[in-house]
């Protein structure tokens, strides 16, 4: 990692990793049958993977930084363009020739969905596209190669929310944790957070985990979320946001996302915890992944429109003291 090129960025959140190109099929009647076509009108294309979360944090009024490595394909060019025009800066990929981006099919069903990729792994390493200095937060999947950077990240004034993935192989060491020293969040989903914890219980799992990071969320789907912060004591309980979920392709980057975002503010938990639940629950009503992630001004009109969706209660913040957005982001192109 030392001898990676001194690079920097300005933006308020940072995101590095894979980047797809994901062809969503959302809001299938039946899954699908070896030997038969179904159709569905839900279809949609989309920047998929890390631009997921560089999206849906763009679109909340954050000025976005996404450090990458992109292919010299055509659909490589079709999500660079599709980033520059969310406003994103792309000043931070690292082009490889001869290198074509993943493809994803995302085929959604019953509330959930499957994931079929063909491609391969980035040729440069993440540690190799990660900046030395400059932004506020940042998210990335983290291992044993990013943590010394990680590690570090505090003492640049930098809030990393970390995420390790789903273990393919079912072993669940706690050890994978390691990676997440030094981060500020880390955000897994229930079935993850009790497997590392060996515990049955997703409150007992995030408080397990709030003592290796300051904030420890754990989403729970269609149930809601649970959070606690270590370094206030505060925990939060959050009843989901009602919707039928069309397509769940990348809700759980757009959720963090949010949180991220709320994140950059002095904010009360629950509200940040309030505002990426209904960031995510507008984004999976609607097909086409973070492609359908609102805008900060729909947020409030969704909700008239939605009255049962939620308590009015819980989101008067929204229409009353929602966390500025910061200026139209900067030309960070080059």
């Amino acid at each position: 990692m030392d001898d990676r090129p001194i690079s920097s960025t300005d933006a308020d959140v940072l995101v590095a990793g894979l980047l797809f190109f994901d062809a969503v099929f959302a809001d299938l009647p039946h899954a699908p049958v070896l030997g038969q076509e179904i159709w569905t009108p839900h279809f949609a294309w989309t920047p998929g993977g890390i631009a997921n979360f560089a999206i849906a944090a763009a679109r909340l009024g954050a000025s976005t930084d996404v450090a990458a490595v992109i292919g010299d394909d055509e659909l490589s060019a079709l999500c660079r363009a599709t980033l520059t025009r969310e406003g994103i800066g792309t000043g931070l990929l690292r082009p490889a020739p001869g290198w074509s981006l993943p493809v994803s099919a995302c085929i959604g069903h019953d509330g959930d969905r499957a994931i079929v990729t063909g491609g391969t792994e980035a040729p440069v390493p993440l540690p190799d596209l990660l900046p030395a200095h400059g932004g506020r937060v940042a998210a990335l999947h983290v291992d044993e190669t990013t943590a010394d950077w990680v590690r570090t990240s505090g003492d640049r004034g930098l809030r990393v929310f970390a995420d390790v993935g789903w273990d393919a192989t079912g072993a669940w060491d706690p050890a994978v944790l390691d990676a997440i020293d030094g981060a500020y969040a880390f955000t897994p989903n229930d079935r993850e957070a009790m497997a590392y914890t060996r515990t049955d219980d997703p409150l007992a799992a995030a408080r397990a985990l709030a003592e290796r990071v300051p904030l420890s969320v754990v989403t729970l789907g269609a149930a809601g979320v649970v959070a606690v912060d270590s370094s206030t004591g505060e925990e939060v309980v959050a009843p989901p946001v009602r919707v039928r979920a069309v397509d769940a392709t990348g809700a759980g980057d757009v959720f963090c996302a949010a949180l991220a975002v709320a994140s950059l503010e002095d904010r009360p938990l629950r509200e940040r915890i309030d505002l990426a639940a209904l960031v995510a629950a507008i984004t999976v009503s609607r097909p086409g992944g973070a492609s359908t992630a609102p805008r900060r001004d729909e947020l409030a009109p969704w909700l008239a429109a939605n009255p049962a969706a939620a308590d009015p209660d819980r989101y008067g913040f929204v229409t009353t003291s929602l966390p500025v957005a910061t200026a139209e982001p900067a030309d960070r192109t080059h």
